[in-house]
């Protein structure tokens, strides 16, 4: 037999075999997405009363001009007393509290960034606590003179 005829029988074959691939594909698209339509809803179909189902709204800070507060150890914290007790911290240890708790950094990146001992940012960060305790056992009463 011919190698070039032989070239030419297996290239055909190849594209008979590709074209039924596509072909199957197709159909399984087509399927697909009958299927698909027998399920699904187009927005504009839907009644108010489906169309609210499909979403929630929290309701945390509906009374917004009402300060949320929290109980821990027996004394009512408010995010202003908080906010305040922070403000009191000297500068270094309130930087060290801030890192670590809200920006969730290490003692050793904070201790990379501030150029000091990773022991320093723990003793800051530990101190801060008793601090921050004292004046919120302090002030926590006073809370609803504000």
């Amino acid at each position: 037999m011919d190698p070039a005829r032989s070239e030419w029988k297996i290239r055909c074959e190849f594209n008979a075999c590709c074209k039924q691939v596509l072909r199957n594909e197709l159909k399984d698209a087509l399927r697909e997405r009958k299927r698909r339509s027998l399920h699904e809803v187009s927005f504009s179909d839907l009644t108010p009363y489906e169309e609210h189902q499909l979403y929630t709204v929290d309701k945390y800070f509906d009374n917004s001009d009402q300060e949320k507060c929290f109980c821990a150890g027996g004394l009512e914290i408010s995010a202003e007393l908080l906010a305040e007790a922070l403000r009191t911290l000297p500068e270094e240890k309130r930087q060290a509290v801030l890192l670590y708790y809200f920006f969730g950094m290490t003692d050793v990146e904070i201790a990379e960034q501030m150029k000091i001992p990773r022991s320093t940012v723990q003793y800051r960060r530990t101190s801060s606590f008793e601090l921050l305790k004292r004046y919120l056992e302090e002030h926590a009463d006073e809370r609803d003179d504000w």
